[in-house]
């Protein structure tokens, strides 16, 4: 090769900094909480604008919490859950398990 590193050479160097894998870890939670949301917003025929007034918000909320934009407070997660005819379940993982 020409001495240039990959794309997951550089991603296994910079994940190896305990503050990176901090950040790729909150962005990951972020990124799957929101793919959740829309995916049951949109199994259900919703639109963000719908989602938004029942969960009491407004629509630009919803569409940065779907594109995971905001880490999300407990409060929240239950008003997004609640308007999605959801309950919400809080657990935890070992992490040999987790993905």
């Amino acid at each position: 090769m020409n001495g240039r590193k990959t794309w997951a050479e550089l991603r296994q160097e910079t994940l190896a900094h305990p503050e990176a894998r901090e950040a790729y870890e909150a962005t990951r939670i972020r990124f799957e909480l929101g793919r959740a949301v829309r995916e049951r917003r949109e199994a259900l025929g919703m639109t963000q604008a719908q989602l938004a007034q029942q969960a009491g918000l407004q629509q630009p909320a919803v569409a940065r919490f779907e594109a995971g934009g905001t880490m999300p407070t407990l409060p929240l997660l239950e008003r997004f859950a609640s308007a999605l005819g959801l309950r919400l379940n809080v657990g935890f993982e070992p992490l040999d398990r987790a993905s």
